[in-house]
């Protein structure tokens, strides 16, 4: 009875735990989300009991295929549908670059009341004109700078003008009645802008067989309405560490830098969510001091020992240790893919860990690019996020072709 009861128990453990194996990767995968290498293995392991096995003959002919998640190689889960790419090897960044956005029309950072003989008032605002939004044109002239603007208010002499606008993808018209500022004696409208931007980051890769980089993991924003700044056009200038503010509790570090010259050596194509991308004149010059590595895709990174590539102090970066805490494929901010933290002493003692200016820093394990430092976590400078550098590179593609499409 004793042995039946063991048994039976053993049973139950056992079926248990297949459930939730099942559950949970039901929950971890969905349809499209696993790109691997068309040269690899047609069964794919995922854990010591999980295989998704694909159906080899669609792969050497097709972008995708049909696949099967399998439990202990028999227990059918669930479907997916692998997608398949070929692996890159891309010169590995961490040098520090300076980055000048020129923004499509002007960015409302803010909007603020004007003080008029009959109170404050703010026109646009009341026209419905929100921070984020961009001021394309004013009476259909395009607007390049701040200072265009400011005339076309000005010379309308409190007459009523039409301004363009965009918010996100959409395209909208109002009509705005300049007020006059009685301290300055001029015509307003209410609105703070920004014509531009620039700053200095971390080069995280770039792909010698196109002369396309990617930077920072993720976008450069306005600093009053946290919006991506649009890019109408920018470049990349050489840039060089100066100072190291170190991080504590509550407080980000940072690394302050300045532009080395004025002459580009790269323009920018995008400014999104996942970085800065763009092309360079010429990535033979990178070979020299660079090391040229495959880019992992994202089913490969596990948690364990890595390092980083990034710049302190002048020009030169250096390889310091970090942990691959966590690793996440399905979270919602798609930047913030991987849990990291520093390990390194000589790191920890001049930064107290990640700081701001290290973004874009390229994260190596195993011999592969596989993320860049994205954030710090504010109250532990010692740890941060991470994105995948397959986020990065799929971006990447996208803004190459949209390029090549307006080309055209």
């Amino acid at each position: 009875m004793k042995s039946m009861i063991r048994s039976a128990a053993k049973l139950f453990f056992l079926l248990s735990a297949a459930l939730l194996m099942i559950g949970t990767a039901a929950a971890l995968l969905t349809p499209s989300d696993i790109v691997v290498n068309r040269r690899t293995s047609k069964i794919i392991d995922r854990s010591p009991a999980l295989t998704i096995r694909c159906n080899a003959e669609n792969t050497d002919s097709s972008n995708s295929s049909d696949a099967e998640m399998v439990l202990f190689g028999t227990v059918p889960v669930k479907e997916v549908n692998l997608s398949f790419g070929e692996r890159k090897n891309v010169i590995v960044g961490g040098t520090p670059f300076g980055i000048r956005i020129y923004t499509d029309g002007l960015m409302v950072s803010q909007t603020a009341d004007v003080e008029t003989k009959d109170g404050k008032k703010n026109p646009s605002a009341e026209a419905g004109i929100q921070c984020g939004d961009n001021i394309l044109s004013v009476n259909g002239e395009r607007l390049k700078t701040n200072e265009q603007l400011l005339a076309c208010v000005e010379n309308s002499g409190g007459e009523s003008i039409r301004i363009e606008g965009r918010r996100g993808n959409e395209k909208y018209s109002v009509r705005i009645t300049p007020v006059k500022d009685i301290h300055q004696n001029q015509y307003r409208i209410g609105l703070m802008v920004r014509d531009s931007c620039a700053g200095i980051g971390t080069l995280t890769f770039i792909d010698p067989s196109n002369n396309t980089f990617g930077g920072l993991g993720h976008g450069i924003c306005d600093s009053e309405s946290g919006s991506l700044m649009p890019l109408e056009h920018g470049d990349t200038v050489r840039a060089a560490i100066s100072s190291v503010r170190k991080g504590t509790c509550g407080s980000p570090g940072s690394l302050s830098g300045y532009f080395t010259d004025n002459d580009s050596f790269g323009t920018l194509s995008a400014n999104c969510e996942y970085g800065v991308f763009g092309t360079v004149a010429d990535s033979d010059r990178y070979n020299e001091n660079a090391a040229v590595l495959p880019a992992a895709f994202k089913q490969e990174v596990k948690k364990g020992k890595a390092q980083i590539r990034s710049t302190i102090d002048g020009i030169t970066p250096e390889y310091y240790d970090v942990e691959i805490e966590e690793v996440s494929y399905n979270t919602s901010d798609h930047f913030k893919n991987m849990v990291i933290k520093v390990t390194d002493e000589r790191l920890l003692e001049k930064t107290g860990g990640i700081v701001q200016g290290m973004s874009g820093s390229p994260v190596i394990q195993n011999g592969k690019l596989v993320g860049a430092v994205t954030h710090v976590f504010v109250n532990d400078p010692t740890r941060g996020y991470a994105v995948f550098v397959e986020t990065m590179m799929s971006n990447e593609k996208i803004t190459v072709q949209n390029d090549s499409d307006s080309a055209a």
